[in-house]
């Protein structure tokens, strides 16, 4: 699994990002770190190997390990990124000394049309490009950021080789979302859960979200990916929240 890690004092803060990205969409909050952190890849994304499965479950697995050797004997602190929010609540379920997992900007609700285009998207092979300007320019796309400009930090790791040829680095297979399990993983959690989003989000409100925080929060200036619109905002909100 591929990861960055950086910082040097306190407890460690995990950065978990949401599906298609990688953990350079951290980079605008960790330009001023507060403190330890690390930020994997998720499994078939950016430069972590490619996995048989996607689910919540299976992610949240596959970073318990690489938390539990970097912690240090400490409890740990979760913020996760959409899809990586819904993996940093199932975290704080499992055997981990969690002390606070915190979602930003978690989809909460998916009908039926939108898991099948998903599903549809799942079972496509990887678009092939000639260049890594276009590979990135398409990585750029499913992540959600606009018109960033394709050397940016944010876009770190979004573009692979493939039979002499450029693609987006995404396993396309990760595609293949699941309802998420939202009540059930804030139940299952053994440490506080909060959560926020983006007062623009336009696939979450904090009202929604209240429904499983009562102090959801609606991060002013900022979109769906929160850490890149209001990166300051996002490190308030996480210092601010017991």
């Amino acid at each position: 699994m591929a990861y960055e890690r950086g910082g040097a004092d306190g407890p460690l803060l995990v950065l978990i990002h949401g599906l298609g990205a990688t953990a350079g969409v951290w980079s605008a909050m960790l330009a001023e770190p507060r403190g330890r952190w690390i930020a994997p890849d998720l499994p078939g994304h950016g430069g972590s190997d490619h996995s048989g499965d996607y689910s919540v479950d299976a992610l949240a697995a596959a970073l318990a390990e690489l938390v539990e050797a970097e912690r240090k004997g400490e409890e740990v602190t979760i913020l996760g990124h959409s899809l990586g929010g819904l993996v940093a609540i199932a975290l704080a379920g499992s055997g981990l000394p969690v002390r606070a997992a915190y979602g930003l900007g978690i989809k909460v609700d998916w009908t039926d049309d939108e898991l099948q285009r998903f599903a549809g998207l799942a079972a496509r092979p990887a678009k092939l490009f000639d260049s890594e300007a276009e590979a990135l320019a398409q990585h750029r796309r499913n992540c959600g950021l606009g018109d960033v400009a394709l050397d940016s930090p944010l876009l770190a790791r979004g573009a692979a080789t493939q039979d002499g040829g450029c693609r987006a680095a995404m396993d396309m297979a990760a595609f293949a979302v699941e309802r998420p399990r939202m009540a059930e993983l804030v139940v299952a959690a053994r440490c506080p859960v909060r959560l926020a989003c983006g007062e623009g989000d336009a696939m979450i409100s904090a009202g929604r979200l209240r429904d499983f925080d009562a102090k959801a929060f609606a991060i002013p200036g900022a979109g769906h990916n929160a850490m890149v619109d209001a990166p300051g905002a996002v490190w308030d909100w996480l210092q601010a929240t017991p």
